[in-house]
């Protein structure tokens, strides 16, 4: 078996990263939903979560290296949950430029996945995600390849999806990207559906035309990824509680 890169490594530290900052945010489901990130260098190759651990047990070494079809690539002695495959293989195998696929059941996500109107455009957190979101129709476990299609094709070249009665998704350039495009699908979340349940369903709504202005004031010129300037101080607070992650 051919030598780790320093890219590899490098991957592996920030997706082990995500799944613990996941779990300090209570964002994990038991040992269930994924983080994925595609090898460098690799076509063709993603890290997954070992099948039966939990997020906060999840460490560089012990992540499993597959293909887009659930193969493992390494002498992993984890096993992985095919339900994984049909989401993160998928998109792994139709979007190159999507490098790390985070898909959650999270209590404000599951209740967000239940509304038929979605994200609004309540918030700036929310206007970060203005027309960005897809929407996916739940159909059962995701299991089957022909769902895993109809998944992509509601993805696009979107930042993220609501999987409806099923839990919410952001894919990113990078680790960081993903990990913070579902931080603010969180945030605003749950500040959407905490002050309808205050006002019997009535919020106040940005216009289309500022929402739009706010999202381009977001993302900017593009040549600043999400997640960039914030990244490094989300390791230095993991850094001082558990750095284990690294191992």
């Amino acid at each position: 078996m051919k030598a780790m890169t320093e890219a590899e490594r490098a991957t592996r530290v920030d997706l082990a990263a995500a799944y613990r900052l996941a779990a300090l945010n209570g964002w994990d489901d038991t040992i269930y939903t994924h983080i994925s990130a595609a090898v460098p260098g690799e076509e063709g190759a993603y890290l997954i979560n070992p099948y039966g651990l939990l997020f906060s047990e999840v460490r560089a070494s012990n992540l499993v290296k597959v293909d887009t079809r659930g193969r493992k690539l390494d002498d992993s002695p984890h096993a992985v949950n095919p339900t994984g495959f049909a989401i993160h293989g998928t998109i792994h195998a139709a979007r190159p430029s999507a490098r790390c696929v985070l898909h959650l059941h999270t209590e404000w996500g599951l209740a967000l996945a239940m509304v038929p109107g979605g994200l609004l455009p309540t918030t700036q957190h929310a206007m970060r995600l203005y027309q960005r979101l897809g929407r996916h129709a739940y159909e059962g476990l995701a299991l089957g390849e022909a769902e895993g299609r109809r998944l992509v094709a509601n993805l696009g070249e979107l930042d993220g999806l609501i999987l409806e009665n099923h839990g919410t998704l952001t894919v990113g350039r990078s680790v960081a990207e993903a990990y913070m495009l579902m931080h603010h699908l969180e945030r605003a979340a749950r500040a959407q559906l905490r002050a309808m349940a205050a006002t019997g369903g009535r919020v106040l709504v940005a216009s289309d035309e500022v929402a739009a202005r706010t999202y381009a004031q977001w993302v900017g010129g593009g040549s600043e990824r999400d997640g960039d300037a914030e990244w490094p101080a989300l390791l230095r607070r993991l850094d001082q509680i558990d750095p284990s992650y690294k191992l």
